[in-house]
């Protein structure tokens, strides 16, 4: 059994947890995901690793309430209770070098899974601009966390209600089409999302890495279910990604 130490809502159905599991904590990385379930008759959920504290055992989380077994561990899992199952770190872990400046992009809940990537490239000496972007204010979070692994940061929302009115993928364009070197691209957030950013890049010639959370049942690649064509080549986001050229 997992405690979960910590609670703490970020958002209009987007609930922050830390959860003590000492094993994932010791060697969990950026851009690897766990696979949680609450009880016995309990769904498996994958989720990303946000953070990891070696020391204390804490491995933090970022769950939205979508579905059966979000909302049921948002609604009746608080500080103090154990979940039943949680397995990883899974996936292949963020390609952190020192590339020079690279642009990290966060859409929507694709902010949590962009920060510690974002933290890392900072910590392994790269320039890091930080896009982060919502539909609406409420929608918007760890704008601190990321401010502050930032050296340059741009806010954007749908409507306008904060910062900047238009999508993450406007300051990018702006960015390549000044002419600025960057080095590397990560964006992190719905599909349309990652997309758009994808088209915009590949303008300018920019690698760009994104992150195919598809479904994904045991996360060890047996399913099936995350199947994704890569190029010509099929591969499983579960053990080859998440994250894809």
């Amino acid at each position: 059994m997992y405690k979960i130490l910590e609670k703490r809502r970020l958002g209009p159905g987007i609930q922050e947890y830390v959860i003590l599991a000492p094993d994932v904590a010791r060697v969990g990385k950026a851009g690897q995901f766990i696979v949680l379930r609450l009880h016995e008759r309990g769904e498996r959920i994958p989720l990303t690793i946000v953070d990891c504290d070696p020391k204390g055992g804490g491995v933090t989380l970022v769950v939205q309430e979508v579905g059966k077994s979000t909302r049921e561990m948002g609604e009746t899992f608080g500080v103090g209770d154990s979940v039943l199952d949680f397995a990883g770190p899974l996936g292949v872990a963020s390609e952190i070098e020192r590339y020079g400046t690279v642009i990290c992009i966060g859409g929507g809940l694709g902010i949590a899974p962009l920060y510690p990537i974002a933290r890392d490239l900072k910590r392994a000496g790269n320039t890091v601009i930080g896009i982060i972007g919502a539909r609406n204010k409420e929608l918007l979070f760890y704008e601190d966390r990321m401010r502050a692994v930032c050296d340059e940061f741009h806010v954007m929302t749908d409507d306008g209600s904060y910062g900047r009115k238009g999508f993450v993928s406007d300051p990018l364009r702006e960015i390549l089409a000044a002419g600025r070197p960057i080095h590397r691209v990560w964006a992190i957030g719905p599909a349309i999302m990652m997309k758009v950013c994808a088209k915009v890049t590949k303008e300018f010639s920019v690698p760009t890495v994104v992150s195919l959370n598809s479904v994904m049942i045991d996360g060890t690649g047996m399913c099936g279910g995350c199947r994704v064509e890569v190029g010509s080549a099929t591969k499983f986001a579960c053990v080859d990604g998440p994250e894809f050229d």
